[in-house]
């Protein structure tokens, strides 16, 4: 008799399924148990313990790595537990946890503390583990699908605010055009391979030409997909209203954690499959990332919205770290996984300043709004400095770390014209990062305004990723030797 679902295969699931199960459980204790709003603060513990039972898992799942050595692979090899997947799985988990916490008072602020909420978003962290685990083309779309839903929802959670809604309604219409694209890029990799698996469909394209038409045709589709995941130019035009309408702790989770499983996606499939196709794909992703580097910076300049801002800047790091995927060495994928790492603690930190800012009748969201904090809230004024001054990839941040290693696989590869508009582009990117500075130290805001009042939860979230950001900078060494243990095979 066949076993069709062995313990390696639950080994391998639990994260995902205790991420699942607890967010259909508070969508079901939201309905029956804390139907009234002032118990559903109750709802933010199955969150929490969501986290922690999904971060068990992933300890056990890394110790049994460590131990065996190799990957683990489960479902025939649909599924895959490796050191990468892992380094990935953290980078959730922590982001979701974080959103989290500081969502509770944001919510109560704008009148919008729904209990589906935190459902969703452990629901979009559970489709980020297939997209960073998924080594099957189903499996990853419907991974990929999983995520996108739960994001089309929280981007229109303001319900009552017409922009929010606006920006669900876009970023439905264009995420399910880029969808169609990838799901027929990913439909031709099965014709060519004859299956879904990733390692079969890479030994099919190592056997044909890389400007195969057949090939080129599934390169670029799937290639279109992805980068409008990542919000890369030129498919990023969603990315500055569903940054600007969605609730500004989604934006937070949109920004980071959407953007680093898009990340560890793109790489597994270009690295992976369509990495005997490099001389065909590479001119796709060179144009991307100047695209993205030059419409991102220059875009930004303009901006007085500061979430339109860090979209906007968020455009221009997508193309930053597109540069480590053309590098292609070891350096330049380290470089990829490193700028992830501290993309996320560093742009997770600026809206979470952004998040305190907001109160009753106003959202904190233009640039006029950060006038005066240094001596409002000095802590605060002093977390944003660093923040955006790692943002723009100054030491002794981790910002800086991020494009170093960017621009020192660029040159170990001989790219160097890409390294010098890379480094042109960081100058620009000062400019826009530090109007955010003047207005927090120099500029003079409203006298009368009352105290930032901020939650336990907010106080934890900031001291967290403003010490990683800095921490990553000054001691860099763990952190490099986990990006290499992700990478090594």
């Amino acid at each position: 008799m066949s076993v069709y679902y062995t313990s390696t295969d639950h080994f391998v699931l639990l994260p995902a399924l205790l991420l699942a199960l607890f967010g259909c459980a508070t969508l079901l204790f939201d309905f029956w148990v804390f139907p009234e709003a002032k118990h559903r603060r109750w709802l933010l513990i199955f969150l929490v313990l969501g986290e922690v039972f999904a971060g068990v898992a992933y300890f056990r799942q890394q110790m049994f790595l460590v131990s065996h050595g190799g990957d683990l692979s489960a479902f025939h090899g649909a599924l895959v537990i490796d050191h990468y997947a892992l380094f990935f799985h953290w980078i959730f988990l922590v982001t979701t946890l974080i959103v989290g916490l500081i969502s509770y008072r944001y919510l109560e602020v704008r009148d919008e503390h729904h209990g589906e909420y935190y459902g969703l978003l452990m629901l979009a962290q559970c489709g980020m583990y297939f997209l960073a685990s998924g080594t099957d083309l189903v499996t990853i779309f419907v991974g990929l699908e999983t995520m996108a839903i739960s994001f089309y929802i929280l981007v229109g959670f303001l319900r009552s605010d017409q922009r929010s809604n606006e920006a669900a309604l876009k970023y439905l219409l264009l995420g399910s055009f880029s969808s169609g694209f990838l799901a027929y890029g990913f439909s031709i990799l099965y014709g060519i391979a004859g299956s879904t698996r990733l390692r079969d469909i890479a030994a099919a394209v190592s056997t044909r030409d890389a400007w195969n038409p057949i090939l080129l045709l599934a390169m670029a589709t799937t290639g279109v997909g992805l980068l409008f995941k990542i919000s890369a130019a030129p498919f990023h035009m969603w990315a500055p209203d569903a940054y600007e309408g969605a609730p500004t702790t989604v934006t937070a989770f949109l920004a980071v954690g959407s953007k680093a499983a898009s990340f560890a996606l793109l790489l597994r499939v270009f690295i992976g499959p369509l990495g005997p196709a490099r001389p065909s794909w590479e001119p796709l992703m060179i144009g991307a990332a100047i695209l993205s580097m030059t419409i991102g910076n220059l875009a930004a300049v303009t901006q007085t919205n500061t979430k339109r801002l860090l979209a906007y800047s968020s455009i221009n790091h997508a193309g930053y770290i597109l540069l480590g995927l053309i590098a292609g060495n070891p350096t330049g994928i380290m470089g990829v996984l490193i700028y992830v790492l501290v993309y996320t603690f560093m742009n997770l930190g600026a809206f979470l300043v952004l998040t305190s800012l907001t109160r009753r009748g106003l959202a904190g969201e233009d640039i006029n709004d950060l006038r005066g904090l240094m001596k409002k809230a000095p802590g605060h004024a002093l977390a944003m400095l660093i923040f955006l001054v790692s943002l723009a990839g100054i030491p002794p941040t981790a910002g800086f770390l991020g494009k170093y290693f960017i621009f020192l696989s660029l040159v170990e590869t001989g790219h160097y014209v890409l390294a010098v508009v890379g480094c042109a582009y960081v100058a620009v990117s000062i400019y826009y990062y530090f109007r955010m500075v003047k207005a927090v130290f120099v500029e003079t805001g409203e006298t009368d305004m009352p105290p930032l009042t901020v939650s336990f939860g907010t106080r934890v979230a900031l001291g967290v990723t403003c010490l990683l950001t800095l921490g990553i900078g000054l001691y860099p060494e763990p952190f490099l030797r986990l990006a290499q243990l992700s990478i090594s095979r």
